[in-house]
């Protein structure tokens, strides 16, 4: 292990290229040091992130924008879609928006039962199987959740609301991994996949 220029600082927190000499790295509220706001953060398969330089100052901030803007562009999908499917623009609206506030709300609570039940029947480490179920049921419950919100707000049966339902899901999930990649080619990963 090379040695750190400043003893009183881990290897790995020492000064990056391109900063100033001397200068500190910035700490996080732990103590542990992170990057300067300076450094250009990469970017998948190692590329730079095309904005040039980091644009969040904490993973928390660049959660908080990568979800807003997942959910407004989800809206604006949501909206289109069900508009294309022949529904009115304004209903297909009013479902986007529920859709977005429900699985906002239903995340937060769902992943709040499963992390308990993890902890309470011992299952570490998430395998394979974990994440599918985790998977399964977590969209599950929108379904359970959604459809019969999507059937009052459209006006149709709980039939076709499903079936609109279904196309969503397999929509998103092309979706998220689309935006899930191009929100990290233009800002860069975050720094815990650095």
């Amino acid at each position: 292990m090379p040695a750190s220029p400043r003893p009183d600082m881990p290897v790995d927190a020492a000064e990056a290229p391109g900063d100033a000499p001397g200068a500190a790295p910035a700490e996080t509220p732990g103590g542990r040091a992170r990057r300067h706001t300076g450094e250009v953060p990469a970017a998948p398969g190692g590329r730079p992130a095309l904005v040039g330089r980091r644009v969040f100052s904490s993973p928390m901030r660049r959660r908080v924008a990568y979800a807003v803007v997942f959910e407004a562009l989800a809206i604006v999908f949501t909206t289109l879609i069900l508009a294309a499917l022949g529904n009115p623009a304004g209903s297909s609206a009013v479902v986007g928006v529920v859709s977005s506030v429900v699985a906002l709300l239903w995340n937060m609570l769902f992943n709040t039962l499963f992390e308990w039940w993890e902890r309470r029947s011992g299952h570490t480490g998430r395998p394979l199987w974990m994440r599918l179920l985790h998977t399964f049921l977590f969209e599950a419950g929108l379904v359970v959740v959604l459809v019969p919100a999507v059937a009052l707000i459209l006006q149709v049966g709980l039939w076709e609301a499903f079936l609109y339902e279904l196309a969503l899901i397999i929509f998103f999930l092309i979706y998220n991994a689309v935006y899930a990649w191009c929100f990290d080619r233009v800002f860069g990963l975050p720094d815990s996949a650095q």
